[in-house]
């Protein structure tokens, strides 16, 4: 009874106070996309930076570097919050000190 109580107290909380007009999922799929770019990106650039000697590996990152698509390097952080600013609470008013 306690945890039926507690998921119904939560689900009235999450509504009352959640956050409004936002796609969670769409959310998650565009972080997600920025996370898969910016790894890729860190490894084609360790695979670019290794000396080669061989053919084998000329011709590894030959291949590396037609694979990938032609992206500008990741340098923003992947908590840029631009796109929905975190709300700020009021100020206090100047009667409460």
């Amino acid at each position: 009874m306690f945890i039926l109580r507690s998921a119904f107290w939560l689900t009235v909380a999450y509504i009352a106070i959640g956050p409004k007009n936002v796609d969670l999922g769409a959310t998650a799929t565009e972080l997600s996309a920025q996370a898969l770019a910016a790894g890729q990106q860190v490894i084609v650039e360790q695979i670019m930076k290794t000396e080669c000697t061989s053919i084998e590996c000329i011709g590894g990152k030959a291949i590396v570097a037609a694979a990938m698509p032609a992206t500008p390097s990741v340098d923003s952080s992947m908590q840029d919050s631009s796109k929905s600013p975190v709300p700020f609470p009021r100020p206090r008013p100047d009667w409460m000190g």
